[in-house]
């Protein structure tokens, strides 16, 4: 009596679009197929599953039922088609990575140390902006992607890997550097700061906590591509930078960069894994890799 899994896809299909057409395209079928399947589920369980209206379908509460319980399934069936296609394939392929700057320098190379004891398996890693990082998973260009910040990752599956938290900095003979008052939206709204270019986590945060707040940033002094960059210029007299609190670490402990205080802002962010798939990535390299970041 249980339905194939071609058809609990098709049910799940239609939970989520609201229509058997776009079901059925959903899965590569035309809509008469889409009904025809659903038609024979009904009539192999002997339960209505689906009410059907001229504007678009719902699930009945067996319908329901029906594709929660099938969840799990179509995950291990998943994880089993992924292993017979490296099993096809003979070899392992190499993983491939895509990191937000923060993470790739300060979070990865750890990780990646401890995945390296337990597995001889090649990983290229790229560290570029959380958008581009989206975009390479959405292209099947990543295999696992690691974001920071507010980034829109619509269509992919996202799980919280640790926070972080942004620090305002500024060279020792900045104004601001000698501030009692913590810098408020206010100020910030009216002083150019150095800024990662757009696309990057740590301006989203920025931006999305100042509007947030009814304030808009002001237009940056600079925009620079990496951390490093960004943290030579304001030791050089550049604006002042929010960076991560990883960043700043040792230019703080050295005196070289002063935390100004800020008011008014929630600066945490949180660090997101990205992949395609279910609630988690098939067993294999990507599914212990992200374990070990969840872990720490």
């Amino acid at each position: 009596m249980l339905p194939e899994l071609s058809a609990l896809r098709l049910l799940t299909e239609v939970a989520r679009l609201g229509s058997i057409g776009a079901a059925g395209r959903a899965v590569g079928i035309s809509q008469q197929s889409a009904s025809e399947r659903l038609r024979a589920m009904e009539t192999q369980t002997g339960l209505v599953l689906v009410r059907r209206a001229p504007r678009g379908s719902e699930l009945t509460d067996a319908g329901q039922l029906l594709v929660e319980w099938s969840k799990d399934l179509l995950e291990r069936a998943d994880e089993i088609d992924s292993a017979l296609d490296t099993l096809r394939r003979g070899r392992t392929r190499e993983l491939r990575v895509h990191a937000s700057l923060t993470t790739a320098e300060y979070l990865l190379p750890r990780w990646l140390v401890q995945f390296r004891r337990t597995h001889d398996v090649p990983v290229s890693l790229r560290a570029v902006n959380s958008d581009d990082v989206v975009a390479a998973v959405r292209a099947a260009e990543s295999d696992l992607g690691f974001v920071e910040g507010p980034v829109g990752v619509d269509g992919l599956t996202a799980v919280a890997v640790g926070t972080d938290e942004l620090i305002l900095v500024a060279a020792p003979d900045d104004p601001w550097a000698r501030r009692r008052a913590p810098v408020r939206p206010t100020h910030l709204a009216a002083r150019a700061l150095t800024c990662r270019e757009m696309g990057s986590g740590t301006l989203a945060v920025v931006r999305y906590a100042m509007a947030r707040s009814g304030h808009t940033l002001a237009e940056p002094e600079v925009k620079l591509a990496t951390n490093a960059a960004i943290l030579a210029t304001v030791r050089a007299g550049g604006a002042p930078a929010f960076l991560s609190r990883r960043a700043v670490a040792a230019d703080l402990e050295l005196g070289t960069l002063v935390k100004v205080p800020v008011a008014g802002l929630d600066l945490v962010r949180e660090f997101r894994a990205v992949f395609v798939g279910g609630s988690r990535p098939v067993a294999g390299p990507v599914r212990d890799l992200l374990e070990i970041a969840q872990n720490g």
